[in-house]
């Protein structure tokens, strides 16, 4: 598409003079005698620049620059005038003005201003459009990148979800455990306001606490009766020996603290660090109060399932002891029991 130029100037012989030049240089041109009827022509058509005059009756070429900048901020314009004043010349320049003549205008300096004017118009387009391709390439590779990442991630979901079953399939008591606990652990962690690549980790991490257990003797873990004090301490080793079977696969690094610290009590009575209150990180107090709940609702070759109100009223009995008082009294007043029981 040909270049459109629009001359303003209130003497007709001027602008038939530029006119009649810039046509020999194969421009379309379009003329106009002060700046409310250049401002007119503007709105009406469409122009790659424009050459005006300053000082013009009705609407001089400061204003009319002014207010085709504010329509057009990348409209090119090419000022002209006969009275040679700096404060003009820097005004001019300041609202956007590309280049600013003198008249008499030797005709060949403004073809040779209107030309250098529409090669950086094109240059600045020919930057625009590589830019909007760059970032919608970048918006493609990045979505392709992500539906790759959100597939490795199913990938090492699944995995994780074989290696809980795989731990509840060594005690058949506890079958379903690993995946109430997760179902608990992301509701409550939902109402402190975890964000979504927090909560996916915690879901890892609750699917792998006990996964130590799979180095424990089935004679210990579905032993009928009470357990010897150290057939207990041999049930406590699981969760050093469950930071030992992940601990060289990076993927696992960030749910290490979980499987570790998941039987610390808030009072520092718990193991294997015996750590006191949020020294303990903030997804084993989670842990510890969703396993807790599930251990002793559940029937296990020690003890049977208790009620659900004698439980509720024991983990009462240990705010502050075993768990984290604050997130237990989430727990209890929002229900966060009722998760367990959705597929």
């Amino acid at each position: 598409m040909e270049d459109r130029i629009l001359i303003v100037d209130d003497e007709p012989t001027i602008c038939s003079l530029i006119d009649r030049r810039l046509t020999r240089e194969e421009y379309s041109c379009v003329t106009a005698n002060n700046g409310k009827e250049a401002l007119d022509l503007f709105l009406k058509k469409s122009f790659s620049l424009v050459l005006s005059d300053i000082r013009m009756p009705e609407m001089d070429g400061i204003e009319l620059l002014k207010t085709i900048r504010a329509l057009s901020p990348k409209m090119m314009m090419v000022m002209v005038t006969g009275y040679p004043e700096i404060n003009m010349a820097v005004e001019a320049l300041r609202l956007g003005a590309y280049d600013f003549i003198l008249k008499p205008a030797d005709l060949e300096l403004v073809v040779h201003s209107v030309k250098r004017a529409l090669e950086k118009k094109k240059l600045v387009e020919e930057v625009e459009a590589y830019q909007k391709n760059l970032e919608r390439l970048v918006e493609e590779r990045t979505a392709k990148l992500r539906q790759a990442y959100d597939f490795l991630k199913k990938g090492h979901l699944d995995s994780v979800k074989v290696l809980a079953e795989a731990i509840d399939a060594k005690d058949p008591y506890t079958r379903g455990h690993s995946d109430r606990v997760r179902k608990m652990s992301l509701t409550l962690a939902g109402h402190l306001g975890f964000a979504k690549d927090r909560l996916e980790n915690l879901e890892m991490g609750a699917l792998l606490h006990d996964i130590g257990k799979i180095g424990i003797k089935d004679e210990i873990l579905q032993k009928h009766g009470s357990l010897t004090p150290e057939e207990y301490r041999c049930i406590q080793e699981h969760t050093l020996m469950g930071v030992k079977i992940v601990e060289g696969i990076d993927f696992f690094l960030n749910k290490l603290s979980m499987i570790r610290h998941h039987h610390e009590h808030f009072d520092g009575t718990g193991y294997p660090d015996g750590l006191v209150g949020e020294a303990i990180p903030l997804e084993a107090r989670i842990i510890a109060i969703t396993d807790a709940f599930d251990a002793m609702t559940s029937t296990r070759p020690h003890h049977g399932a208790s009620p659900l109100e004698d439980v509720l009223q024991e983990m009462e009995k240990c705010k502050s002891k075993q768990f984290d008082p604050e997130i237990l009294g989430i727990f209890l007043s929002k229900r966060i029991y009722d998760s367990s029981k959705t597929t």
